[in-house]
């Protein structure tokens, strides 16, 4: 599915040749090459440029706020009907309670299943708890509360950022699109949780963001923050390096932005993982702790495990089911390959599906794994911004009221997103 190509943009870097909507390229008019038609002085820029561009951003960030807010009035509704307490699902359940404890008391906590496997505290990443506890610090709040507003303030900052990448790719009437696709993805109700999802894409999506508009050390420093948030952050450390390796090559030099932005993305990642090492005393400590959990990294033989015992037990459709849903996952995947993505971004998606994929985690929560790779909504996107206005809109509404739904009864069931 080919790009929409109608505000081309300039060259960068990063994107080797994939034009960027937001410059609109040079003014129609006078020969500016020396000949006689040449006027003198450099011509005056468009005033509506920038009101343009942030008009787009503001109806993104507006769409993307009304899918999430459709998402909490459903939930809302559904607990009231079943007498349940919706911000307990929201902030107090499974990974939250982690970040939580983490928050107020530091790392240390283990628990130990009645099948001897250990749970501790190191599996989680310390920049969300890090911030539950500043803002709780400051504000007559607790740190469950503080999680949740991190959440939701980090939630539309990736909302800018996922329009930003969108926009700069295929347009700005594509970004808005994919930025509102976004947040009616099938699991999006985890961005409404005191969960890392969001703040992990805010960091990502500005990284890869920075990446195409050439901002090497900017771009660097972002990873560094998700490295701090999320496993995940080994894709976007991945694109960058690839990103750079490619453009050093495709330009014959290494600028120092390019070698300093590069050394920072993996930092945070790296400083993380020394922690659990020098604390538990083992260098494989931090994998050894994902074991404890069940992550460890098979290569998807878990995965595939569950599969198998779906087609071979007394549901088989479920089996079935599962193999269409990989199926429209393969497909998503050909077609931003076929879209010709900018580098950066092509690498990051490939990455954040391959880490969802070859560990051992529950099942249940792969969708949520995946959902940091926006950019597999792109080709979407694009295709619904060709339909007229009334019948985007009608679909997007579509899909919020069906996101808002399924997220109310998984919320308010008993298994973990």
């Amino acid at each position: 599915m080919p790009l929409d190509r109608t505000a081309p943009p300039a060259r960068t870097a990063a994107t080797a040749g994939d034009p960027r909507p937001d410059d609109p390229g040079p003014p129609p008019g006078p020969d500016r090459s020396g000949g006689p038609g040449r006027t003198d002085g450099p011509p005056r820029p468009d005033p509506t440029a920038r009101p343009r561009r942030a008009n787009a951003a503001g109806l993104a960030l507006l769409g993307y706020a009304a899918a999430r807010l459709t998402g909490l009035a459903v939930l809302l509704v559904a607990a009231a009907a079943s007498g349940e307490d919706p911000w307990h699902r929201l902030m107090g359940r499974w990974d939250a309670v982690w970040y939580t404890r983490i928050a107020e008391h530091g790392y240390g906590h283990e628990v130990t299943l009645p099948n001897g496997a250990v749970h501790s505290d190191l599996a989680f990443f310390p920049l969300f708890p890090a911030l539950e506890r500043a803002l709780s610090a400051v504000l007559p709040i607790g740190a469950a509360p503080a999680g949740l507003a991190v959440a939701w303030g980090a939630s539309l900052a990736a909302a800018w950022g996922v329009y930003a990448v969108g926009a700069h790719v295929a347009g700005r009437r594509a970004g808005v699109a994919l930025a509102v696709l976004w947040g009616v993805y099938p699991t999006a109700f985890v961005q409404s949780m005191a969960y890392t999802e969001t703040l992990f894409t805010a960091f990502a999506a500005w990284s890869l963001y920075a990446v195409l508009r050439g901002r090497w050390v900017q771009a660097g420093v972002l990873a560094v923050l998700a490295g701090l948030t999320r496993p995940s952050a080994v894709a976007l450390i991945a694109a960058l390096g690839v990103t750079a390796l490619a453009t050093a090559v495709r330009e014959r030099r290494v600028t120092p932005g390019l070698v300093a932005g590069v050394l920072l993305a993996p930092l945070g990642w790296l400083a993380y993982v020394v922690y659990v090492a020098v604390r538990a005393g083992s260098p494989t400590a931090y994998f050894d702790v994902q074991a404890g959990w069940g992550n460890s990294v098979d290569g998807g033989a878990a995965l595939a495990r569950f599969v198998g015992a779906q087609l071979t037990g007394p549901q088989p459709l479920a089996g079935v089911g599962l193999l269409a849903a990989f199926a429209v996952l393969g497909w998503a995947v050909w077609l931003c390959v076929r879209q010709r993505q900018p580098l950066p971004v092509l690498v990051y998606t490939l990455g954040v599906v391959a880490v969802s994929l070859v560990g051992a985690a529950y099942f249940g929560s792969r969708p949520r794994l995946m959902m940091p790779a926006f950019p597999l909504l792109l080709p979407a996107a694009v295709a619904l911004v060709r339909l007229r206005a009334r019948y985007a809109g009608a679909v997007l509404a579509v899909a919020a009221l069906a996101s808002a739904g399924y997220g109310a009864f998984t919320l308010l069931g008993p298994g973990p997103p």
